[in-house]
C-alpha cells in the first residue's frame, strides 16, 4: 500500500514511516508527504503545496494539525483517495466539511487511533448505561508540549458518555462554591514532562469507586492504528467510519 502522509515532518509524522519501515513483512511505503516547506526525508518528497504533488498513492494518512486539515481534505476529494484523519483539536466547522466531504470519499475519523482507547471506549458505553447512579469524571495526562485542551480523546469518551445520559462537561471547578451536580462530568487536563498519553474515567458511587484506565507507552501504538485504519479503507466505499469499524466491532 503506497501511503500519502500530511504531517510527514512531526512527531507523528517519523514515528509512522519508523513504523513502516520496521514491518519487513508488509508492502506498505510512505511515497510522499506535505508539510509547511518543500523538503525531503530519506529520500521522500515532502511538499510545501498540496497542488504540487506529483506522486500516485493508495491513502493519505493526516496527522499534521488542526489548521491544514481542510485543504487535506480537499485535496483527497480532488484526487479521490481513502482519507484517515489522526489529527485533533479542529473547529466545528472543519469537522462539518469531513462530514460531507464522505459523502464523495470514505474517511476514518477518529479522536485517537489507538485500539486500547476504542476498546476502552467500548466498555464506557456500556458502563454509562449499568452505572447510572454514579456520578462520572474524566482525567486526561499529556506532554507539556501538546496545544489543544482537553485533549479529543477526552472529548471522544465525554460524548460516549453523552450519548446515553443528559450530562454537560465542567472543565473547571476552581470559582465554584456550591456541591457537584448530578449532570456534570468533570474533565480534568494535566500538561507536564513527556507523558505520551494517559486517560481515565472515574465512576464514583456510594461506597465504592470504579476506574477504567488506558496508559499510551509510545506513540508508536497511534501509528499503528493508523495504518491499520489505512487498510481497512482500502476497498471501502464512500462514508464516515471511525475506529470502532476499523475494529469490527459495528
Amino acid at each position: 500500500m503506497k501511503i500519502f502522509l500530511s504531517g510527514i515532518t512531526g512527531s507523528m509524522g517519523h514515528v509512522i514511516m519508523d513504523t513502516v519501515k520496521e514491518n519487513t513483512l508488509s508492502e506498505d511505503k510512505v511515497v510522499a508527504g506535505f508539510a509547511g516547506r518543500n523538503t525531503e526525508i530519506d529520500g521522500i518528497k515532502v511538499y510545501g503545496y498540496l497542488d504540487d504533488v506529483a506522486e500516485d498513492f493508495d491513502v493519505i494518512i493526516d496527522f499534521s494539525n488542526k489548521f491544514c486539515t481542510s485543504d487535506v481534505v480537499s485535496f483527497a476529494l480532488k484526487k479521490k483517495k481513502p482519507l484517515v484523519i489522526a489529527t485533533t483539536g479542529m473547529d466545528d466547522e472543519v469537522v462539518d466539511f469531513i462530514k460531507e466531504a464522505s459523502d464523495k470519499i470514505p474517511i476514518v475519523f477518529s479522536q485517537n487511533m489507538s485500539m486500547g482507547v476504542n476498546a476502552l471506549d467500548i466498555i464506557l458505553d456500556k458502563l454509562s448505561k449499568m452505572l447510572d447512579d454514579f456520578d462520572i469524571e474524566i482525567i486526561e495526562k499529556h506532554h507539556n508540549q501538546k496545544v489543544d485542551s482537553p485533549s479529543g480523546t477526552a472529548k471522544m469518551l465525554f460524548n460516549t458518555i453523552s450519548k446515553n445520559r443528559e450530562v454537560y462537561p465542567v472543565y473547571d471547578r476552581t470559582p465554584f462554591h456550591e456541591k457537584r451536580k448530578k449532570e456534570e462530568v468533570g474533565i480534568s487536563v494535566i500538561r507536564g514532562g513527556t507523558i505520551t498519553g494517559e486517560h481515565s474515567v472515574i465512576f464514583a458511587g456510594e461506597d465504592e469507586v470504579l476506574e477504567i484506565k488506558h496508559s499510551a507507552g509510545s506513540k508508536k501504538i497511534f501509528a499503528k492504528g493508523a495504518i491499520k485504519a489505512a487498510h481497512f479503507l482500502k476497498d471501502k466505499e464512500k462514508g464516515l467510519y471511525n475506529m470502532q469499524d476499523v475494529l469490527g466491532v459495528k
